[in-house]
């Protein structure tokens, strides 16, 4: 299995970086030729276009390569949820010792999980969740990063206010807890409105063209977006410097990813919710080794979400 990520602007250095660790490091290795006591891990990344998603794909080769003993069988599902089955179906058949599941969806990526259980394969879910629990979770708690983003508007706007929701890929589970939490800290500030809401599917260009309709539709009516990532935060911040109004509206995405963080270092994004994409990859890979060898292993690792403006922005940029 090789490689073949899409890569796009905001992706383009992370998933080239990562195609080269590839290249020495993927590939479907036969069983028979393991050598004794090695691990083989089979590892399905959620869609390699995006940037977070990129660094955390990146950090788990890296983070691999580092562990004598461990061999690593890496695809790419491309944000389709039953390319992500069929490739779980390709890892038992392989007989990896264990899986790293990066889900595409809630809903959708849940028989995949199924399917590697039924076959006696341990399985780690990483960044997001399924219906169904793997062994092991390693990430960051989406309401968390939903309540951070949304107080930080709060607070910027006084408790009153028009806000613009941006959302992720509808039914994932990054999605849905965001989501959540923002609805939460919305209900303790009644001057605080959701003037609309749309799926921007974590796409920088669809968050862009989807903002320009709402400058149309509602000029005048919002002063803060909140992003689900900082993808679409950066689409937003581009149709609002386009339009000349950048400086009415308070802009905030969740991730941190490099261009993000550049845009607030200069001041042009207001505000970024980080999450830790090397420390869940790391965490990933230790639960799968920990799994593969039959040893303890905690069920659940979450790894905080901050807050990243201005003022505390630089520990952010190394």
């Amino acid at each position: 299995m090789r490689l073949t990520p899409r890569p796009v602007a905001g992706a383009l250095l992370a998933a080239c970086s990562l195609v080269a660790l590839m290249t020495a490091f993927s590939g479907c290795k036969k069983t028979e030729a393991r050598k004794p006591g090695e691990v083989l891990i089979g590892f399905s990344s959620r869609d390699l276009s995006a940037e977070y998603t990129a660094k955390l794909s990146e950090a788990v080769v890296e983070y691999a390569k580092t562990k004598p003993g461990v061999g690593l069988v890496m695809v790419d599902a491309q944000s389709d949820a039953q390319k992500q089955i069929s490739q779980i179906e390709n890892f038992i058949s392989l007989k990896v010792d264990v899986i790293i599941l990066n889900p595409c969806e809630l809903e959708a990526s849940t028989p995949a999980v199924d399917r590697a259980k039924a076959a006696g394969i341990p399985i780690v879910l990483v960044n997001q969740v399924t219906k169904s629990a793997g062994n092991a979770y390693i990430g960051s708690n989406d309401v968390d990063a939903g309540h951070i983003a949304m107080e930080a508007v709060a607070k910027k706007l006084g408790g009153k206010g028009g806000v613009l929701m941006i959302h992720g890929i509808m039914g994932t589970s990054a999605q849905l807890q965001r989501e959540t939490g923002a609805r939460e800290v919305f209900a303790k500030y009644p001057g605080l409105k959701l003037v609309d809401h749309q799926t921007a599917s974590w796409d920088r260009a669809k968050a862009m063209s989807l903002t320009e309709n709402w400058i149309q539709a509602h000029k005048g009516k919002f002063q803060a977006i909140f992003a689900h990532n900082d993808e679409m935060a950066m689409g937003a911040l581009l149709a609002l410097e386009r339009a000349g109004i950048k400086k009415d509206v308070y802009v905030i995405g969740i991730d941190a990813i490099a261009q993000a963080l550049t845009a607030v270092k200069e001041g042009r994004l207001d505000a970024t919710v980080f999450q830790d994409a090397v420390g869940q990859g790391k965490g990933s890979v230790d639960a799968a080794l920990l799994l593969a060898r039959k040893q303890p292993c905690p069920k659940e690792n979450l790894i905080p979400f901050q807050l990243v403006t201005p003022e505390n922005i630089t520990p952010f940029l190394k």
